[in-house]
């Protein structure tokens, strides 16, 4: 069963005349600029290939609806709408569509905490146990095999504390449990981790007494360490993460429609729910629309296409947008460089996710060399969320690219083909017509 035909799918603009007036003014202003790009990159010959391609996703019955951004210095060049917001309702959709944006969190948590660092609030070789003291007794599970086919861990101690640094690059040795490839991981994967109304604080201390899957410095390992950061950030600002966050990011971006949980019911018909297939299979994340008082800085936010573009472009702007520097610009280009390289002798984990042509910056997957065929740009950076939506942020081309969608199943499979379409329309990927 599919939802998009010829006759039932309404246009993104016509839809957008039944929002709040400031979504029908960014919406009209976005399809204005979206028919005339701003720069004459981009072949209209392979967007509409995009367009199409996304579409058959739907007609066949992969997603249920996204959206697709692409701007370009400052610009919105291509925006679409596609399919519906939510399979149950038909309902279309529409620009101030709020998707659970999951892992995309982590580059707004890895944000804020740099902003203390450029403060002098907090330092990146700090150790974490100087803001979360029950990380002073950490210890790293060596995992000690026998004939029997036990697996008993070894415990022993870290050789140097983790530090800030680690949290943001995924260094720290903690872990997830959604891997399950070591006797730690499966520590990780335990439901009491999530059980009852816990908090940032209770949550943190929860880690720390888990066992490190590495000794911290040794090895990239996708893991919790940026829900960690985020009470980091709570312990320097004295404030909840959501309130800083709020009062120094998202409010002075206009980010209105982000938040860890949607308390307004007339915003809850605008949230993107997947097929039932794709609904409930985040660890932990639940749905928006029941408050807790956890907010996962690593995967909690729900967002608009609209509103994670306003943090990518101050991003792409060297840290400021409109006037108003939220970091410095050497603090971007330090954020956005390689952290990880040979030189620092750090192992990259079995599922080391940025790829064979990238490292790892503090926050983000970073480009350092083009896949075969291809001229993508170095420095790109990027990261996605377990929902399938993902972003890249291109300095050299001074673009970037928002796709939204609720699709867990489908998302990886997704952006890879997108992304190669997006950078064929520039000339950079594998198609030569």
């Amino acid at each position: 069963m599919h939802f998009q035909t010829e006759k039932t799918v309404l246009r993104c603009l016509a839809a957008a005349t039944l929002v709040i007036s400031l979504i029908v003014g960014w919406a009209f202003e976005l399809r204005a600029e979206a028919r005339t790009p701003a720069v004459g990159t981009l072949s209209p010959a392979a967007l509409k290939r995009i367009d199409d391609t996304i579409r058959n996703e739907i007609a066949t019955g992969k997603i249920p609806g996204a959206i697709l951004l692409i701007q370009q210095h400052g610009k919105p060049v291509h925006f679409e709408c596609f399919g519906v917001r939510d399979p149950d309702t038909g309902l279309p959709m529409t620009p101030d569509a709020i998707f659970q944006i999951y892992s995309m969190s982590k580059a707004v948590t890895s944000v804020a905490a740099m902003m203390l660092v450029d403060e002098g609030k907090l330092a990146l070789d700090d150790p974490v146990s100087k803001y979360i003291h029950s990380f002073a007794k950490t210890k790293v599970g060596v995992d000690v095999s026998d004939e029997a086919g036990e697996y008993p861990l070894k415990l022993e101690p870290l050789k140097r504390p983790i530090t800030i640094r680690d949290l943001l690059r995924h260094t720290s040795g903690i872990t997830y449990g959604f891997l399950g490839r070591t006797q730690v991981q499966k520590l990780y994967a335990n439901p009491l981790l999530y059980a009852g109304d816990f908090d940032n604080a209770d949550f943190a201390d929860r880690i720390a007494v888990l066992p490190l899957d590495d000794q911290p410095g040794t090895h990239w390992n996708y893991s919790h360490s940026t829900d960690v950061l985020g009470r980091v950030v709570e312990v320097v600002s004295a404030q909840t993460l959501y309130e800083f966050e709020k009062q120094r990011l998202f409010d002075p971006l206009g980010m209105s429609d982000t938040a860890y949980y949607i308390l307004d019911s007339a915003k809850f018909p605008l949230i993107a729910k997947g097929f039932p297939v794709d609904r409930s299979r985040v660890a932990g994340i639940r749905d928006p629309t029941l408050p807790r008082r956890w907010e996962s800085g690593g995967a909690g936010l729900a967002s608009t296409t609209r509103d994670y573009a306003r943090f990518l472009q101050m991003l792409l702007n060297g840290g400021e947008l409109d006037g108003k520097r939220y970091l410095k610009r050497e603090t971007v280009a330090l954020m956005t460089s390689d952290q990880i390289g040979p030189e620092t002798g750090i192992i990259h984990d079995l599922f080391y996710f940025p790829g064979p042509t990238s490292g790892f910056g503090l926050g983000f997957a970073v480009r350092t060399s083009s896949p075969p065929g291809t001229s993508w740009p170095l420095g790109e950076y990027r990261w996605d969320g377990a929902g399938g939506s993902f972003y890249f942020v291109d300095p050299v081309d001074y673009m970037l690219g928002v796709f939204m969608v609720m699709s867990p199943t489908q998302g990886g499979r997704i952006q890879l083909n997108l992304k190669t379409m997006i950078y064929e329309a520039m000339g950079k990927g594998l198609r030569k017509d």
